[in-house]
Order: structure tokens, then sequence, then C-alpha cells
């Protein structure tokens, strides 16, 4: 069986834009330091809060090669890789191998609907083949919601007894604590991560990993005080504590909410920024959000007042 290479709290890093929408590279760099410094455990770049399938294969090889060579070490990512054409899947799951990275979060092929789990598995089963690397972690990325393709529990069974050391673990993004719950229940020795903070302390009790949350960008310190605290007296009123502050997130579109928060975090307006199809919230909106946080008593970065 493969061995989990993380554990923790991951956050899939948000990716900002200039204002021609090319990536800025710099204070994604940034980011990615400040969030290790506030003691998340990885970083799941290129997944659906970076915007990945907003990005080109050329703009996410190059932005893993500008991290790596300016100090992130490799073992702390874990970039999305899946898309739906198998040879983009494969070259970049390749270059993420070949790059150390600890591991790679794979969506399945997502733009045919209805598709069965024979051929989800011959997907999977030819990613890793032409992979061939015994260095290769998976996680699978089960995210229905948005995907509209999902990951079935036969279908976690049947790469766990094919790749027993190359299947790492999964993210569930279904919302559906009890899809969460039975895959803990059904595949104890995967390394299994909730999709939001919400379930975590629920996810940990019951043998998960953690959580690759998007609002991990925004208070990683304070999602991590859960995990670091899950056996303890505090364990429910952290818990509480990080849910309140997600569902403030989740009253808007979550993925310019947080953008909104870092751009007043780093009184940078461009942070803001997204790529079309997807908009920025009006700036009403995101003075709005900024300022009932603040009410509630939260600001990023303050590691002393967040919950």
């Amino acid at each position: 069986m493969s061995q989990a290479s993380f554990q923790g709290v991951l956050a899939p890093v948000l990716t900002p834009f200039r204002p021609d929408y090319e990536i800025n590279s710099e204070a994604f760099l940034t980011h990615c330091r400040w969030l290790l410094d506030q003691g998340a455990d990885g970083l799941a770049v290129f997944g659906t809060t970076s915007e990945a399938n907003s990005l080109g294969l050329d703009e996410r090889v190059d932005l893993l090669d500008y991290l790596i060579d300016n100090g992130i070490t490799p073992d702390r990512l874990m970039p999305g890789t899946g898309t739906c054409a198998l040879t983009d899947t494969v070259r970049l799951t390749r270059h993420a191998v070949d790059h150390g990275c600890g591991g790679v979060l794979v969506l399945p092929p997502f733009y045919y609907k209805g598709v069965s789990d024979d051929g989800l598995y011959a997907s999977y089963a030819e990613i890793i083949e032409r992979v061939g690397s015994d260095a290769l972690k998976l996680y699978l990325y089960h995210i229905p919601p948005i995907a509209q393709v999902g990951i079935s529990l036969d279908l976690i069974g049947r790469l766990l007894a094919t790749y027993p050391d190359t299947i790492a673990g999964l993210k569930d993004s279904s919302g559906d604590w009890k899809n969460t719950l039975a895959i803990l229940n059904e595949y104890p020795e995967l390394a299994t991560f909730c999709g939001s903070e919400r379930f975590l302390l629920d996810t940990l009790r019951n043998g998960g990993a953690g959580t690759i949350t998007a609002s991990g960008n925004v208070n990683p310190a304070g999602i991590k005080k859960v995990y670091d605290n899950w056996e303890g007296a505090e364990a429910e009123s952290l818990q509480a504590g990080i849910t309140k502050l997600r569902v403030c997130f989740e009253g808007r579109p979550l993925l310019s909410a947080l953008k909104a928060i870092a751009a007043d975090f780093y009184s940078d307006s461009n942070w803001s920024i997204m790529r079309p199809p997807l908009r920025a919230l009006e700036n009403d909106d995101a003075r709005a959000i900024v300022k009932e946080l603040a009410e509630m008593g939260f600001r990023m970065g303050d590691t002393d007042r967040n919950a």
C-alpha cells in the first residue's frame, strides 16, 4: 500500500493575475510562502480554487518550475494535473513527478458526462502506466458538483487493488459528509481529505488525513489549530469557529470572495482579478465581506484573533 505523502491542512492556492490576465508569478510565490509560514502542511497548486482549468499547460509547467526554482520544496507541492485530455494529464503528471512533487491531485476527465466506471478506470490506469514511475503518488479528486463526473466507491477499490503503491489518497469535495464517511470506513488505508474544513473534525475522528480547502488561503492558521488540537478539549469550539467563517464565505461566490479578502490583505486590488469567464466581486460587495469578517473578529493573517 502506498505511503501517504501528505497529512494535515493543504491550501489549493489562489492564482493572482495582472490586469491583462497574465499570471503574476511573483505574487503567487509570495502567497505560497505566506501559506507555509502560517502553518499549511502543503500547497495544492492548480486546483479548482486556483482557476486551474483557466490555465494553459505551459502556464502550469512554467509556474511549477518557478515555485521550485525559488525555494518552494517540491515535497510540499500537490499540483492538480487532471485534464480532459489523457496526453495533457500525463504530461503534467510526469512533470510533477520528475520534479519530486509529493503527490498529484487528479480530476477524472470531466467533459463527457455519464461515463462508466470502466472508462474512468481505464483513464486513471493509462495515466499511471504512461507515467511509469514508482515515485508517483496519486490523489483522486472527487468533485461532482463542478466536474459532474464522480469517483465511486467501487472505482476507488479497483484502482487500489491494481495500483496499491500509487493510489495514495483522495480529496472529497462532494459536500456530502455521508460520502466522505463511506470512503473513510471502506478504505481506511487511503489518505482521505475533506474538501471543506466544515468537516475537518469529523474527518479526523474517523481516521482521515486532513483537509484541502479553499478557505485555507485566508485562514490557514485557524484551520491548522483544529488539526493540531482535534483530540483536545477545545476541539469542538475551534471547529465551530472555522465553520462559522466558512459559512460566511459560502454565502457569496467563493473564489471571488477569497480573492477580495486577499486583495485587502496584500493591499493590491489586482488580487481580485479573475480570468474570464469568472468575475471579481463588485467593489461594494468586496468591501462588505471584508467588513463583515472584521466584525466577526477575523482578519487574514491575524493569528491571535482568527478562529
